[in-house]
């Protein structure tokens, strides 16, 4: 691929979209595709920032069909409503972009449902998720599921005998742990479904290193990251750019069923999608099974 762009995505006339997260990536996800002509849901907690997004894209694509759902990924209650509301609303569902997440609380938080806030919101929050829209993706239009890693995913690994970092929490491992977790989803699904005929494509994408609120929101203003993040802007790439990849991964003919895309430059760090090696790590099939045994258990989900 040479320097595919948001001006590369094929029409998405009438198909039905739900973004998880109302700014940064999410937002720049909405935006290119009510551009492009999909019906949209930006998904988040914050109705005021939800309904700011949906205003601004509406400003600058006239005639967008785009709306707010309200969600919060660390509570598992509020998932499973979001999904029943969804489907009283729309009877399927073409593509699911889980890319909302929280990085590096400099404490350890817990989620509504006690779980580790990282973990809790990132990774579980989604596999409930993406469990509770399972029957409106199957019957949706060539329907993908593309959830977002992290750089961070590459020198990650997943404590199984600490899960929820109760014994030692280090913010960025445990956020390393969580991004390694939604690799290790997205390849597990693509496997399960082909097994079971389920007819979803399910994908993994990073958006390298990006300039949105996602470390100031975490770590802190006054944190290193965030003084980096202020500071020193250039070495971050915009977000409209760090979107690319999950735009690719969710739109694009050519973008593979189980399937990892990134930035092609740097390292990884920024420039545009190209198809990457994952994290040796997320291709252990045995540890991603082990794993999506056990958040069935700790959420409750359903993907039967």
């Amino acid at each position: 691929m040479t320097k595919w762009t948001a001006s590369n995505i094929a029409s998405q006339q009438d198909r039905a979209v739900v973004v998880t997260g109302t700014g940064g990536l999410g937002y720049e996800d909405a935006l290119a595709l009510t551009r492009a002509g999909a019906r949209v849901v930006i998904a988040g907690r914050n109705a005021q920032k939800g309904a700011e997004a949906v205003a601004a894209i509406r400003h600058a694509v006239p005639g967008a069909q785009v709306r707010f759902g309200q969600v919060d990924l660390a509570d598992l209650a509020s998932i499973a409503s979001f999904a029943a509301r969804l489907a009283q609303e729309q009877d399927r569902l073409d593509l699911l972009v889980n890319n909302a997440g929280v990085m590096r609380p400099p404490v350890r938080r817990e989620t509504s449902d006690g779980f580790e806030l990282q973990f809790g919101t990132n990774y579980l929050g989604h596999f409930a998720l993406t469990a509770h829209l399972l029957p409106l993706l199957k019957r949706g239009h060539r329907p993908r599921v593309v959830t977002l890693g992290s750089v961070a995913a590459r020198g990650a690994a997943i404590d199984f005998d600490d899960l929820q970092a109760e014994r030692s929490y280090k913010p960025m491992r445990v956020y390393g742990q969580s991004k390694l977790a939604c690799i290790m989803f997205a390849f597990e699904m693509s496997r399960r479904s082909k097994a079971a005929g389920w007819g979803v494509e399910s994908l993994a994408a990073h958006p390298g290193i990006t300039r949105t609120d996602l470390i100031v929101n975490g770590s802190g203003r006054s944190s290193l990251p965030g003084m980096l993040r202020r500071f020193l802007p250039f070495l971050f790439q915009p977000a409209w750019q760090g979107a690319l990849p999950t735009l690719y991964a969710g739109t694009d003919p050519m973008a593979r069923d189980g399937a990892y895309y990134g930035p092609d430059g740097m390292g990884g760090m920024r420039g545009y999608p190209v198809e990457e090696t994952p994290p040796r790590q997320a291709l252990d099939s045995g540890a991603a099974a082990r794993l999506w045994d056990i958040s069935l258990e700790m959420t409750g989900a359903n993907f039967a």
